[in-house]
């Protein structure tokens, strides 16, 4: 017994084995036309395998596209589109370079340190104090997700200090950040207290 492991690779193993075989013997068809109706058969095939997609824009074309790879381009026939150049598959995408911005508490995010950012720039007020405790709030939200054990309001204020470059000073004795508790999106927290009342 030969097992799916000891046989080739499939270049598109979506398709299964089935109609990678069908493939491999159209392209032992040696008279054109029989060729080119067993191609329109594959195809319909390829399909009815996937009915989901067929209201996809361009669908039919990248199933003659799939053709093509799965015969190594090589098989010979009209096709009713331009398919795929074998070239273009072999191009490698230009590689993304990283972000050069450091994060230096990478359980806060980046959007924490632009918000910081922001906030430092904004003129004093009412408006700043809003933005600020927002900012705090929402770094002790990100520290208890990181760290399920609790963290003091104190230690939020000092990275925030720290991450304002020492622009925001906020003391907790004056400064009460939201509770762990009431962290909890309104409607999982009546959830919960459904669910206690059914253990009564």
């Amino acid at each position: 017994m030969e097992y799916n492991t000891q046989q080739r690779k499939l270049p598109l193993p979506e398709y299964g084995r089935s109609v990678q075989n069908m493939v491999d013997h159209a392209l032992t068809i040696e008279d054109r036309a029989e060729r080119q109706r067993c191609a329109n058969t594959i195809v319909n095939i390829m399909g009815g395998m996937f009915p989901q997609l067929r209201d996809m824009e361009d669908y039919r074309h990248k199933l003659w596209d799939h053709l093509a790879i799965m015969s190594d381009f090589k098989l010979d026939i009209d096709y009713p589109v331009e398919v795929v150049k074998k070239e273009s598959l072999e191009v490698k995408p230009e590689q993304i370079p990283y972000s050069p911005n450091k994060i230096n508490y990478r359980h806060y995010g980046r959007l924490i340190q632009d918000l910081i950012k922001i906030a430092v720039a904004y003129p004093e007020g009412e408006e700043k104090d809003v933005l600020v405790r927002y900012i705090a709030n929402h770094m002790k939200k990100d520290y208890i997700n990181w760290n399920k054990d609790g963290v003091e309001d104190q230690k939020i204020l000092d990275d925030l200090c720290e991450l304002s470059g020492g622009k925001i000073k906020l003391s907790a004795a004056d400064y009460h950040l939201v509770e762990q508790r009431m962290l909890i999106p309104r409607r999982r927290q009546g959830q919960q207290n459904n669910n206690q009342k059914r253990k009564y």
